[in-house]
């Protein structure tokens, strides 16, 4: 039985779109994914504006700032912590004049920040080392990150009247897991973090995002029992990525499914594939997937949920629209299988 925030036969957006318009990206989001529309991110504006600045200017009394190496703790808010506020609160703005607009009140509006390990694996402390390299910096930042979203989910809800879901954008986990970040100096890398220390401060952002947390990770072997361990509600990853992924990730992937953890499975091409697209082809890996894993097709319609194989801020606007349509038809689908499925 379904028990997310999320309606079976939903379906959402990954985050990021082209364009530098929040306006008009917040009303195709709405008018193609009404079911559960996502507050849009349009890093084409440049600083501030990407998943790293735009998640550091929610970060309560720790500003940053852009050096050559990019982002960077500073002691006191400046130009670039500010122009990080200014978007986030336009985007706001945006989308709930579009929410007016269109007339919908969505029950259910999802919000994406960076989840901890990839933002403190991209943010420098003063000297120029890593915040996760230091275990003091770890804890500052996983307690500001929770106070920073905390207030940040206060906000949408204010806007919207709707519930809030959240997702956790984690690229870098399997990179800092492994050990595979460089120092400074370029000549190293920097120490792995332990999984359950991963897993704790996690767990802990995850808490303050509360029901319906989304673990985003489109990485081809995405760490889906350490997410669901941490307390995600959801993992979301792009299925095209995990043909060659090995039995154990498999094997992770049934028993997220066997535990009732929904998977949000990236099928549709995030930019113009060039070629005709065909709904039931779209869907051929979903359906594999449940066929290898040994589930009735039916797990679709309730632990799973589609989207986009990834952002979509290289994709031109035409292709969005048809995207995002072909996303909310595929949704329907996972409800109500065709007889031929």
């Amino acid at each position: 039985m379904n028990t997310t925030p999320w309606k079976p036969g939903s379906a959402t957006g990954i985050g990021s779109l082209p364009g530098t318009d929040p306006r008009e990206a917040s009303r195709i989001v709405l008018g193609e994914l009404p079911a559960l529309p996502h507050l849009p991110e349009l890093p084409a504006r440049g600083v501030g504006a990407d998943l790293i600045g735009r998640t550091a200017g929610l970060l309560v009394d720790i500003p940053v700032e852009v050096v050559p190496s990019g982002y960077r703790v500073t002691a006191h808010p400046g130009r670039d912590h500010r122009r990080a506020t200014d978007l986030m609160n336009y985007d706001l703005d945006a989308f709930e004049e579009a929410v007016q607009t269109v007339n919908l009140r969505p029950e259910v509006v999802k919000i994406q920040i960076a989840g901890p390990w990839t933002l403190m694996s991209n943010i420098e402390l003063v000297r120029g080392h890593r915040v996760l390299t230091d275990p003091g910096a770890v804890k500052e930042f996983t307690e500001s990150l929770a106070e920073g979203l905390k207030l940040h989910i206060a906000e949408v809800r204010k806007r919207t009247g709707a519930q809030v879901v959240v997702q956790l954008d984690e690229p870098g986990v399997p990179a800092v897991l492994g050990g595979l970040l460089p120092t400074p100096s370029k000549l190293g890398t920097v120490r792995a973090v332990p999984e359950p220390d991963a897993r704790d401060v996690l767990a802990a952002i995850i808490d303050v995002a509360g029901p319906g947390a989304i673990v985003h990770c489109c990485a081809p072997k995405p760490p889906v029992t350490l997410f669901r361990e941490a307390g995600a509600t959801a993992v979301a990853l792009d299925v095209s990525l995990l043909r060659g992924a090995g039995k154990a990730v498999a094997d992770e992937l049934g028993e997220a499914w066997q535990a009732g953890t929904s998977l949000w499975l990236g099928l549709v091409p995030s930019t113009d594939p060039g070629t005709k697209v065909d709904l039931r082809e779209l869907a051929r890996p979903a359906l594999e997937l449940a066929d290898r894993l040994g589930f009735p097709r039916s797990v679709l319609t309730d632990l799973a949920l589609p989207t986009p194989t990834c952002g979509m801020a290289g994709a031109s606007e035409k292709w969005v629209r048809r995207a995002l349509s072909l996303t909310r038809d595929l949704g329907k689908a996972f409800s109500e299988p065709p007889e031929d499925w």
